[in-house]
């Protein structure tokens, strides 16, 4: 009690003061009788004083900062009844690490717990008695070995799983209890104890569907021949070198390393993965491979089903659909894909490695997952160091190429939140929605970013801290300079489009449908105005020659197109490549040429001309014929006559579109940017037709 004192007593003293009714405290009002505590009691705790009726559950108070000393709060309400000084003991722990966690208790609701979870010690400290033992360390050591012989050992068999789980993690709390109150006395009996509880506990975790590592009675999903298959499938570990434990800064005495069951097990210490994301992947790969399989032998015989195995094409089935846009994505950039299988591989345990390497970056990947190319990226690079360590066999142990001060989220930690904390930038750069599209990039501008070869230069592999896509867009270019020392490094524009809001875009959005109508209403005005002003006028050779000038309208109404594309993607002018930057260039410089050419040619061809048609005609020289205009119609609306013919044969145009050949995509440069989605998206013919 006395180093209970000693080392709470600042908090304490500040916990009473507020419990007491000091100068600034609420005033607490008088008990209304017998009162039930909810969960809404977490921020009314500061007026407890342990005088209060009614049963109180401190895991229900516990602020969200001080999380972990959750379980710690369970074990003593469990306990409760059976050893009350072992149940003060482990609250004694809990709130030693809540102080340790917070000690100046500036969290939410942080200093109302402590002060309910004080007054509850003080009372327990003078209520509860020991049982077993003169001293806590005596007491907290035998309770230790008499619960585990009695919970943990006897009924094994008959208890359910998810009993057995409450009681392993009891047990281990007490441990730690054990180890708070003796923390100078060598403990190598109950060390050795512990190691063992540990290893039993995984064998009783929490799962969703498929209870892969319960002991005791056998589920009868897991009797199914397709699930024992997949099971059987991915438990094939032979073969692959051992990582290398982290022995740094893991906690000594309690266990050598974790177990290695299956292939996502390997894959977890290899690439550092968190542990409860590899048990998630772990059944989703079990059910897929299982559903796959089922679907594509559903005509098989019971018997043969009782000794079934995964089959081949099961695999590869799954292969082609999980690695689809991988795949596509590595076409469209001109990449080698990284899925490279050994030539001496006799199993498809690396098909297998892949898949699973696959989901378990999507499990881990948060709101990434929003970036498929970007999980294409990092596969990309996670992939060939897959590759380089199955393929050579020359050692049987290895240094995983992720690791963190011994933690089990060192995936999430270096590859994961870095590009989150770049999403959560961004997002607080909008200010919800409030700021101009123009100032803020959302998951498809940082997605487009992976649509080019430069993402490889810039961000590198591990990914480069210092590359301009992880610059902080709330800097200032004063604080970049005054922590970079560089002025090179600048945050990452968007890549190809920035919304501009204007009622321009009615006519740049629908110029074909804007172009049709003022086109046929120019038709229409001059048919109308003709002497006879029936439709039938347009054979006339003046009012067709009249007619004839709605191209010279057409060519102001591509010049206006021309211009407003520039003029609407200037904010993303300088993110542009360079590509595409001359291809708004040369597309003005083209419609300017054709607003130049149609007018001249046209004037060539009218009689008697006057004022300025007389000088172009005579600029023109002797061609006193519409045969030049005609041409120079011809050769403008050539590449609509192209576009048309694609039109009508949309499976040919779709081929075309989605190609990556360079030849094929310099020859559709002038039509369209090059861009990863969206490629031969259109209706089928017969849809058109209709």
């Amino acid at each position: 009690l006395a180093l209970f004192d000693h080392r709470n007593r600042s908090v304490g003293e500040g916990a009473m003061s507020m419990s007491s009714g000091g100068p600034s405290a609420p005033q607490r009002q008088p008990s209304m009788g017998r009162r039930n505590i909810s969960r809404a009691i977490t921020m009314r705790t500061d007026g407890y004083s342990g005088e209060e009726e009614g049963p109180i559950i401190e895991s229900e108070l516990v602020p969200s900062s001080l999380a972990p000393i959750v379980p710690i709060l369970r074990a003593a309400n469990e306990i409760e009844d059976e050893n009350p000084r072992v149940a003060y003991l482990c609250r004694f722990t809990a709130f030693e690490k809540a102080h340790t966690m917070d000690p100046n208790s500036s969290g939410r609701g942080v200093r109302q717990f402590k002060t309910y979870l004080l007054h509850r010690l003080e009372k327990d400290e003078k209520d509860t008695q020991r049982r077993l033992a003169s001293t806590d360390a005596k007491e907290i050591q035998r309770f230790y070995e008499h619960y585990c012989k009695k919970y943990l050992e006897e009924g094994l068999q008959t208890r359910k799983p998810d009993e057995m789980a409450r009681y392993y993690q009891i047990a281990s709390v007490l441990y730690d209890v054990l180890k708070t109150v003796t923390p100078d006395k060598p403990n190598s009996e109950y060390d050795q104890y512990a190691k063992g509880v540990e290893k039993e506990k995984a064998s009783f975790s929490h799962y969703n569907i498929l209870p892969l590592n319960i002991s005791g009675p056998t589920q009868p999903v897991m009797e199914i021949p397709e699930i024992k298959a997949a099971v059987a499938l991915l438990r094939k570990i032979n073969n692959l070198p051992t990582p290398r434990p982290d022995t740094t800064n893991g906690p000594q005495g309690i266990d050598d390393g974790p177990i290695v069951r299956d292939l996502l097990d390997w894959l977890w210490q290899t690439f550092g993965f968190q542990k409860g994301n590899v048990e998630n992947q772990k059944e989703h790969l079990i059910l897929l491979l299982a559903n796959i399989d089922m679907r594509g032998s559903g005509n098989v015989h019971q018997g043969e089903r009782q000794n079934h195995m995964i089959q081949r094409d099961t695999v590869d089935h799954l292969m082609k659909k999980v690695f689809q846009n991988y795949i596509s994505w590595c076409r469209y950039l001109h990449l080698e894909s990284n899925i490279k299988i050994p030539h001496d591989a006799s199993t498809q345990q690396p098909e297998l490695l892949y898949i699973g390497l696959y989901l378990l970056i999507w499990g881990e990947a948060s709101n990434v997952r929003f970036m498929p190319e970007c999980l294409c990226y990092i596969f990309h690079h996670m992939a060939r160091d897959l590759y380089d360590i199955i393929s050579d066999r020359r050692e049987e142990s290895f240094d995983p190429p992720f690791r963190r001060e011994g933690s089990d989220d060192a995936f999430l930690q270096l590859v994961i939140q870095p590009i989150y904390n770049v999403i959560h930038n961004e997002a607080t750069m909008s200010k919800r929605g409030t700021v101009s599209h123009s100032k803020w990039r959302n998951y498809d501008d940082l997605n487009e970013y992976f649509w080019s070869k430069k993402c490889f230069k810039q961000l590198g592999w591990p990914m480069d801290p210092a590359s301009d896509f992880f610059a902080d867009p709330t800097k200032t270019k004063n604080d970049i300079e005054r922590h970079d020392h560089s002025m090179s490094r600048r945050r990452m524009s968007k890549t190809n489009f920035v919304e501009v809001r204007t009622f321009l875009h009615l006519f740049r959005s629908f110029d074909r449908m804007w172009a049709f109508f003022i086109l046929a209403f120019q038709a229409m005005v001059i048919i109308a105005w003709s002497p006879s002003g029936s439709l039938s006028a347009i054979f006339e050779p003046a009012v067709f020659r009249n007619v004839m000038t709605i191209f010279i309208t057409a060519a102001f109404l591509n010049f206006l197109q021309a211009t407003l594309e520039i003029v609407l993607n200037w904010k993303a002018w300088r993110s542009l490549v360079c590509s595409q930057m001359i291809r708004h260039v040369l597309k003005f410089v083209v419609a300017i040429g054709w607003l130049i050419i149609l007018p001249v040619t046209y004037s060539s061809s009218i009689q008697n001309p006057t004022g300025l048609i007389k000088f172009f005609s005579n600029w023109i020289g002797n061609f006193q014929s519409q045969s030049i205009y005609n041409f120079a119609v011809a050769l403008y609306m050539l590449p609509n006559i192209f576009s048309a013919l694609f039109f009508i044969f949309l499976p040919m145009r779709r081929a075309l579109e989605r190609s990556n050949s360079r030849i094929v995509r310099f020859l559709l440069w002038w039509t369209q940017p090059k861009l990863y989605v969206a490629r031969g998206m259109y209706e089928d013919t017969c849809s058109l037709l209709k």
